[in-house]
């Protein structure tokens, strides 16, 4: 009699989840997946476009240090880089370092500088997720001009 009941209780441990339940879990996994998975990417997508908007006032600051420093705004052609490597006398008699590197936008892709701008005394932007002019929504330019 011991025996039978040690082999019931061993049976009943032994007892796993069926088919039916693990495809529950799996439906209701996949329901919260389909509902949080949104919002966790629109955040990740303004965070994005946040920090390429930090990225381009951290430089503007730095170019405008540069201009109280030599005068006027770095030529088109020396671009960014003369915020962190010294352009030369003729260009910049009163350089000093202004940024340690050029950051790249979140794609990965190069800011883009224009003195004198179209769109004010300098144009500094990124062209957004796609790497080119235009675009919407995630693919627009990003630029000194449209941020606050």
């Amino acid at each position: 009699m011991i025996k039978k009941n040690k082999l019931k209780y061993l049976k009943t441990l032994q007892k796993g989840f069926s088919l039916i339940e693990i495809m529950v879990v799996i439906v209701i996994m996949g329901l919260l997946v389909a509902i949080i998975a949104p919002n966790v990417i629109g955040n990740i997508d303004r965070a994005l476009v946040a920090r390429t908007e930090s990225d381009i006032n951290s430089i503007q600051t730095a170019l405008d240090l540069f201009r109280l420093d030599n005068y006027r705004y770095p030529a088109t052609e020396a671009g960014l880089e003369a915020l962190a490597i010294d352009p030369g006398d003729a260009i910049a008699p009163n350089w000093r370092p202004y940024l340690d590197r050029i950051p790249l936008d979140p794609w990965n892709n190069t800011y883009n500088y224009q003195y004198p701008g179209q769109r004010g005394q300098f144009d500094l932007y990124s062209f957004g997720a796609d790497g080119q002019e235009g675009g919407i929504d995630l693919d627009a330019d990003i630029g000194n001009w449209n941020i606050n």
